[in-house]
C-alpha cells in the first residue's frame, strides 16, 4: 500500500477560522496508508520544511491548497526549489478532469506535480473535489511512478 502524507496549506484552517473537511476524507481513502498530517499557513518555508519532514516517511506526499494565482498562493514556488523534477503530466490531467466538473475555473488552477528526493509531490488545490481527482490520479499512477524512480528504469 502507498504511504501518503498529507499537508494542508491553509491560513484559515491553520488559525481554526475554517472546518479541516481534507484530512477525513483522505483518511477515509482505503487505497492509502496516511502516515503524516500536518496543517500549516501558506508560507515558503513552512512549505518545504514540511515536504522535507514528509518525504522522510512516504512514498507520496499530497499537498493540498496554495495552487492559485492569488498572493497568497506559493505551494507551487515552495515545491519547485526544493524538486528535482517536474510532472506536468498530473497537473494537466487534473485541469481536464476538474475543467469537466468546474468549467474554465480549472484553467487557472496551478496544481503540478514533483519529485523530490524519491518521493512524488502532488500539489492540488485545496477544495474536496479537487483533493478527490488528486487522489483518484494519484493511485492510478504512484506505484509505477514510485517503482521508475527507485529502479532506475521502466
Amino acid at each position: 500500500m502507498v504511504k501518503l502524507a498529507l499537508i494542508i496549506t491553509s491560513d484559515s484552517v491553520y488559525k481554526g477560522l475554517k472546518a479541516d473537511e481534507i484530512t477525513p476524507l483522505v483518511a477515509s481513502d482505503s487505497r492509502f496508508e496516511l502516515v503524516f498530517s500536518k496543517i500549516i499557513p501558506n508560507d515558503i518555508s513552512e512549505i518545504r520544511m514540511s515536504v522535507l519532514e514528509a518525504s522522510k516517511v512516504a512514498d507520496v506526499i499530497l499537498i493540498t491548497g496554495g495552487t492559485g494565482v492569488s498572493h497568497r498562493d506559493v505551494t507551487i514556488e515552495a515545491v519547485e526549489s526544493i524538486a528535482s523534477k517536474r510532472i506536468p503530466g498530473l497537473g494537466e490531467e487534473h485541469r481536464r478532469r476538474s475543467y469537466l466538473k468546474v468549467g474554465a475555473r480549472a484553467l487557472i488552477s496551478r496544481t503540478e506535480g514533483f519529485i523530490v528526493g524519491n518521493t512524488l509531490v502532488f500539489a492540488s488545490p485545496g477544495n474536496p473535489d479537487a483533493v478527490k481527482i488528486a487522489l483518484d490520479i494519484v493511485a492510478e499512477v504512484a506505484e509505477h511512478c514510485l517503482e521508475v524512480l527507485r529502479k532506475g528504469g521502466h
